[in-house]
């Protein structure tokens, strides 16, 4: 707080800050208005994704402090849980923070982990295999009817307050999110949420191709060949491409999960290396079995914009470092950390006309210069003259950048 005090002109005080910090505010709002006002393309196309962020922190105080699973450092550390729905530009290829609300987990669902954690641990150690085959008596499931968790249903209810938000402004049809929410509960809450999930199964998931041989009486059989990831059948390629030695090999077919409620669009990335001939894959899916293989793919690709959008918030906005302990506080340092990066995309849609390479670095160099010369003018008896401010403001907002740009912001 008092660093960002130290930074602000009149009416920032230190004890100004501190009664933001401590306001309750309409961040949903802010980031949607700002959002439609100021990087709003109506002739882009847009989708939402959505991704968790793990802020490490010590102490006891901290609102919302558990033990979440980093995928940076790959292990469970002390630390704060965010969750943030992004709309993502097809043709800007950039995401836009619009939503972040924090993951407070009940005791409920602490135990349940641990259970379910313990009964996986379980299965591991029993060396004896159950009977074949399904349990006598055991009745068919409504497999769309399903329980949705806790975390779900935190996401189901930010996604139904941001197309609220949107109001049909933009046709969101599609959510993306990683491999964690590659199951059944995540697909049917999307469903619920009137959009199409985009994710990734694992590369082990068992998936079988709709059955074409004659059927007998009874049930119709559904389910045929189980898919061979080393064998898939030609008829499904839909693109081969070659470089450096890699194969990238697309498939695309409709299949069936014994999982899931529904048919699923089913995409597999194979690549073999022709010189060793090893080979690795991915599965991609979406409930959407209309979505073309590149689309889907491509969505899927930049689902990883997101991840730049924490980067910058922690590197540079203060989503790493900000010391606060209320529920108010933590929500506003965490947004604002956030909504501060839609802010620098937009002043770097100005300064990368000239330069291309203009970065956040250089953004915060460009105003850090224009800080210091605004204060060193004020210690002066008399004011220079305009063109002499403008020079020394272009000179000195350049020092300290890795690249350099010809836009010129007027001098106070």
């Amino acid at each position: 707080m008092r660093g960002i005090s130290r930074w602000t002109d009149k009416g920032g005080s230190y004890r100004t800050v501190q009664r933001f910090f401590h306001t309750i505010m309409p961040w949903s709002l802010l980031f949607w208005l700002f959002f439609r006002h100021q990087l709003y393309n109506s002739d882009d196309s847009y989708f939402l994704v959505g991704d968790e962020s793990v802020v490490t922190k010590s102490g006891k105080q901290t609102y919302g402090l558990d033990r979440f699973f980093s995928g940076l450092l790959g292990i469970v550390v002390p630390s704060l849980a965010f969750f943030t729905l992004s709309l993502i530009s097809v043709k800007e290829r950039t995401s836009y923070p619009v939503m972040t609300e924090q993951r407070i987990r009940s005791e409920a669902e602490k135990q349940a982990a641990k259970s379910k954690a313990k009964k996986k641990k379980g299965k591991k150690k029993s060396s004896k295999k159950g009977k074949v085959g399904r349990p006598k008596g055991s009745k068919n499931k409504d497999k769309t009817q399903v329980k949705l968790t806790e975390e779900l249903q935190q996401i189901k209810a930010m996604v139904k307050k941001q197309l609220v938000l949107i109001n049909g402004l933009i046709p969101i049809k599609h959510l993306v999110l990683d491999g964690h929410f590659g199951n059944n509960n995540a697909l049917q809450m999307t469903i619920q949420c009137g959009l199409d999930l985009v994710s990734k199964l694992r590369n082990d998931s068992a998936l079988y191709f709709f059955y074409e041989g004659p059927q007998k009486n009874g049930r119709p059989r559904q389910y045929g060949d189980r898919i061979n990831y080393d064998h898939i059948p030609d008829r499904f390629l839909k693109q081969s491409t070659l470089e450096d030695g890699i194969r990238e090999d697309i498939y695309q077919a409709t299949m069936l999960h014994r999982r899931f409620a529904q048919a699923l669009n089913i995409v597999v990335i194979v690549k073999t290396n022709l010189k060793t001939g090893k080979r690795a894959h991915v599965v991609l899916f979406s409930s959407d079995l209309k979505l073309s293989f590149d689309t889907l793919v491509d969505y899927y690709r930049l689902r990883f914009q997101i991840e730049f959008n924490f980067r910058d918030a922690k590197q540079y906005w203060g989503l790493e470092d900000f010391m606060t302990v209320t529920e108010t506080a933590v929500t506003n340092a965490a947004n604002l950390s956030l909504f501060m990066v839609n802010i620098s995309h937009l002043l770097l849609r100005e300064f990368r006309q000239t330069s291309t390479q203009f970065g956040i670095l250089d953004l915060k160099a460009h105003f850090r210069g224009r800080k210091y010369v605004m204060e060193t003018l004020k210690l002066l008896p008399q004011m220079p003259e305009p063109i002499l401010t403008e020079y020394i403001f272009d000179k000195i907002a350049q020092v300290g950048a890795i690249h350099t740009s010809e836009i010129r912001f007027n001098s106070p």
